[in-house]
């Protein structure tokens, strides 16, 4: 049964004329009866008394009269809520960043923003399980409108984004900072560079994190050697930070993570600031996103930026 046969025959049951039915629903009267014969035939009933003048509804008819206003009123409205619904999916900005810029930048900066303009961000929680190439897929495959992350030119998996397809906005600087646990006189456990007979035990990140080839990157150029011995890797600073917290050993993590902790004198820096490694934070997106929610947060952000952004 069609959608159509039912809204042919509450036509034919308002003006109980074939002809005017017909040209109501924009159709031939022989394309029209034929319909409501096919009806007919589809609940093998008559629900037309064709020998009453004008046409009168038959018993069945009535009954059928009733469901077949209540479906298409039904249909109706759940086809306006779900058009609703396409258009709200439409105009919501899609949002993926790591989880530790959801704990340290997105909830002390990005979200304050967007109370101030009135706009909601849907975000994926699912993106903190994911690898830092994942981010970038997402938003070259469209599964997402703005990625937020950290930049640094030791990072190639994001260069895929320099395409000029694509733009970005550097909200903010970030520091990764070599933490070590106190001892009992309030200086760091361990200390860079540290020595070859005893190497620092160093809780570092997977190689397809973002951090990982930035952290590679800066001691290579180091004029001291670090003396590491790696017992942990890890994709989340979060991890970093509490294995560094109970001691096992130094890692570097953006300071927006460790400022509250390094406050309270149990973790110091374990190095001076040449073993700092300078970062951005960045928002990316695609120049052909017509998302026109995203263009308005996008200029916003932008103003935001140009007035001294908080750093």
């Amino acid at each position: 049964m069609e959608i159509r046969w039912l809204e042919d025959f509450i036509a034919l049951a308002k003006t109980r004329h074939f002809s005017r039915a017909a040209d109501e629903q924009n159709v031939t009267q022989p394309t029209f009866s034929r319909r409501i014969k096919l009806l007919e035939e589809e609940m093998r009933v008559t629900l037309i008394d064709r020998n009453t003048l004008p046409l009168s509804l038959t018993p069945a008819g009535e009954v059928f009269l009733q469901s077949a206003e209540l479906i298409t009123r039904q249909l109706k409205d759940t086809k306006e809520r779900c058009q609703e619904i396409r258009k709200q999916e439409e105009s919501q900005i899609r949002f993926v960043t790591s989880q530790t810029l959801f704990l340290s930048f997105y909830k002390e900066v990005i979200e304050p923003f967007c109370l101030d303009i009135n706009m909601e961000l849907d975000i994926n929680m699912k993106s903190s399980s994911w690898l830092g190439i994942d981010f970038v897929n997402s938003l070259m495959d469209q599964q997402c409108d703005i990625m937020l992350c950290y930049w640094h030119p030791a990072i190639n998996f994001i260069r895929a984004l320099d395409d000029e397809q694509y733009e970005h906005i550097i909200i903010s600087e970030e520091t990764l900072i070599p933490c070590s646990v106190t001892n009992a006189d309030g200086e760091p456990k361990y200390t860079l560079p540290g020595a070859k007979r005893k190497p620092l035990p160093y809780i570092g990140y997977y190689e397809n994190s973002f951090l990982q080839p930035v952290i590679h990157h800066h001691l290579q150029r180091q004029r001291d050697v670090p003396q590491l011995h790696t017992i942990s890797e890890n994709y989340h600073s979060v991890s970093i930070k509490a294995m560094v917290k109970e001691g096992y050993g130094i890692g570097w993590i953006p300071k927006r993570l460790m400022l509250d902790t390094l406050n309270y004198g149990k973790v110091a820096l374990a190095g001076e600031e040449n073993w700092h490694i300078p970062l951005e934070i960045r928002l990316y997106r695609s120049k052909f996103n017509q998302n026109p929610n995203l263009n308005q947060f996008w200029e916003a952000l932008k103003e935001k930026v140009a007035r001294n952004f908080p750093t």
